[in-house]
């Protein structure tokens, strides 16, 4: 097939996958209106009595960015009803990665399946935006299937990401966090009372921890046992300090030892942890300037040292 025929396929290609993108959402649009509508007060229910801001844990149901959100999560919906619906797998890695929407798994795969169309797509357009980038067809081909396979990965990376940063925001503010608690207990007060407190003294400092303080403190009133909730302080803050603790807490509890004592010695290692830590990232200081060393300050240190004596050098040979 002649190369000159390729922009001509391609916009052919991208009419014909947006008329029936555009069916597909209006057919999606008429067939779910009143499953939304049901959707959005029980949301609306469950958000008024969860902790923090309703408009933060879902705020993707409003205004324009609702309506496209609304729209994805509906193709997720569809096309990976049995992936949204298990609870078992999604779910905690949203959690650990502070996000707890419901709509959060369906708008995962609607992600997962609309991204690897919309990115060739757009790269069609834009070939046939330009007329003067010509390309073989062996790579429009290779440039469509990378695009493909990377808008498929986007949003597991995305993920990946938002979760790690989010656990390196936890673990800056828990030995602080620990110290209170320890502070608290010595002073008299239960366990439960003191992560409740912790987690009010350390909202202005990492309100990420306070946040997951307070859903343990939400979860014990609730009646669910200690055991339990320290477990699922643990998998949400996806730390193995913190899991440490939490088995602590749960063997201190089932052998009725001293929590104040534990929590003492468990905040002495975590100091020290810390400490190591630093010395740590100081010891990678030296390696992680080498390479500006060399490439940045070295030349400019030759160039004002060694500058005038070239050039004067090269003044008395030209003038011999």
């Amino acid at each position: 097939m002649p190369a000159d025929y390729l922009p001509l396929i391609m916009a052919g290609a991208i009419f014909v996958s947006l008329f029936l993108l555009m069916i597909g959402v209006m057919q999606l649009v008429r067939s779910n209106s009143k499953k939304r509508a049901i959707l959005e007060k029980i949301q609306t229910s469950n958000q008024q009595s969860a902790f923090g801001d309703p408009q933060r844990l879902d705020s993707s149901r409003s205004g324009f960015f609702g309506k496209i959100f609304g729209f994805v999560g509906l193709v997720g919906q569809k096309v990976a009803k049995d992936r949204v619906s298990d609870h078992t797998v999604l779910r905690p890695r949203f959690l650990k990665a502070g996000i707890r929407s419901p709509l959060a798994p369906a708008v995962f795969w609607g992600l997962k399946v609309i991204m690897p169309l919309a990115l060739p797509l757009c790269f069609g357009l834009f070939y046939y935006l330009i007329p003067d980038l010509t390309l073989s067809p062996t790579n429009t081909l290779l440039i469509i299937t990378v695009l493909a396979v990377a808008g498929f990965y986007v949003p597991d990376l995305w993920l990946t990401n938002k979760r790690q940063k989010r656990r390196q925001t936890i673990l800056k503010g828990f030995p602080d966090a620990l110290d209170l608690m320890v502070v608290c207990v010595e002073a008299g007060m239960g366990l439960d009372a003191a992560i409740s407190r912790v987690a009010k003294e350390s909202k202005s400092n990492n309100a990420t921890l306070s946040e997951e303080l307070h859903f343990f403190t939400l979860e014990t009133r609730a009646g669910m046992p200690r055991k339990d909730a320290l477990k699922n302080l643990a998998m949400r803050t996806d730390l193995q300090q913190m899991q440490n603790l939490t088995t602590l807490l749960i063997q201190t509890e089932k052998f009725g030892t001293s929590v104040s004592q534990a929590l003492k010695v468990f905040s002495e290692s975590m100091r020290t942890e810390r400490f190591q830590r630093a010395e740590e990232k100081a010891a990678k200081i030296p390696v992680k300037l080498l390479f500006p060393l060399i490439m940045f300050i070295f030349p400019s240190l030759f160039v004002a040292i060694l500058g005038p004596a070239v050039i004067r050098i090269s003044q008395t040979l030209l003038n011999m």
